[in-house]
């Protein structure tokens, strides 16, 4: 759907894109990561032809947009972090007019019925959007990225200002709309990518440091497979049961966390599923396995070691330099899962 190769913009002396290249395929949706001024916001105005780039290329299904900007334009449904409204019209003129303006040819009335009640805004359809909270105001701008049915959302921000029903109605459309259309998401509340996409790119200084799915970065970054287990019973007793238990390398303490119960930290050897060992060892001994998560890196632990300027990296596909990331974690990195 989507190929951007070797795409650098450069204002005067500043790199803001450093030859940044990757492809997104039909139907999946991409988390778009990146701390302030990494060069994100630029490539993403480049990919939909707001911004025209120093040197590469953007394909968009087929479509290159410098060389075809209407056709390749045709097929982007664009939502901004500041949505693109006209505050003293309604709802129902205000998507009439994108309609026209997109030159959508689809039957008006019957399509954009559909859109508004995707997103559900047909309660609202009469009412002047100046006069519409802040949610339905981006409600109204995600219909208008709709309008025409594009195979391509590019979504900055979609939830930003939303209180927490309305971010988990709008993170369920988005999962929605990747079944019929690829999205590219560019958040920075990472609970919300971690929850929708499939693969997440970051990027900083101008450079993709990481392009892989959540829990490959994960591992690859730590080098093992983590778990917290709160174990009731005996602390020595459980400790040598989880030592017995073929799989598990390593076994930390955590200390007691209530009455009799203690909290340890599993270590796996790669690839292995220890949770069925550990669940019958437990049992034939008698002490009661009470909680098991993960332990591994969040997706915001990943976002802080990637970005972190201390840290050089090299400007080379992430997979590389991920397939290089396979020393232990520090002490210290282990905690990801903790909530």
């Amino acid at each position: 759907m989507i190929e951007v190769k070797n795409l650098v913009k450069q204002y005067g002396d500043k790199l803001a894109v450093d030859h940044i290249s990757f492809t997104v395929q039909n139907g999946e949706i991409l988390g778009f990561l990146g701390p302030n001024g990494a060069g994100k916001s630029t490539t993403m105005n480049i990919i939909t032809g707001y911004l025209s780039s120093t040197e590469g290329t953007v394909t968009i299904d087929g479509c290159e947009i410098l060389n075809d900007p209407i056709g390749a334009k045709s097929k982007i449904g664009y939502l901004p972090e500041i949505p693109p409204l006209y505050m003293d019209m309604t709802v129902k003129k205000y998507l009439n007019f994108m309609y026209d303006l997109k030159k959508v040819t689809l039957p008006r009335k019957a399509h954009i019925k559909d859109v508004c009640d995707l997103v559900k805004i047909t309660h609202v359809y009469d009412r002047v959007i100046k006069n519409l909270s802040k949610g339905y105001k981006q409600r109204v701008g995600l219909a208008q990225a709709l309008l025409g049915n594009p195979p391509l959302l590019i979504l900055d921000e979609p939830t930003v200002g939303l209180d927490p029903k309305q971010i988990i109605e709008i993170r369920n459309l988005i999962k929605s709309l990747g079944k019929k259309h690829t999205v590219i998401l560019s958040s920075h509340v990472l609970p919300e990518v971690q929850a929708t996409c499939d693969r997440v790119i970051v990027i900083n200084n101008g450079k993709i440091v990481a392009d892989d799915t959540e829990e490959n970065l994960s591992k690859n970054l730590t080098g093992e497979h983590r778990l917290l287990a709160r174990i009731e019973g005996r602390e020595q007793n459980v400790m040598n049961i989880l030592r017995s238990i073929e799989g598990i390398r390593k076994v930390s303490k955590r200390g007691q966390k209530e009455e009799g119960v203690f909290e340890y930290v599993l270590e796996a050897d790669t690839d292995t599923d220890i949770r069925r060992p550990l669940f019958r060892a437990l049992s034939q001994n008698n002490c009661p396995l009470l909680g098991l998560q993960s332990a591994e890196l969040t997706l915001e632990d990943i976002f802080l070691q990637l970005t972190d300027d201390r840290k050089p990296r090299r400007a080379v596909r992430a997979k590389e330099i991920l397939s290089q990331s396979s020393q232990p974690a520090q002490d210290g990195q282990t905690n990801g899962g903790e909530q």
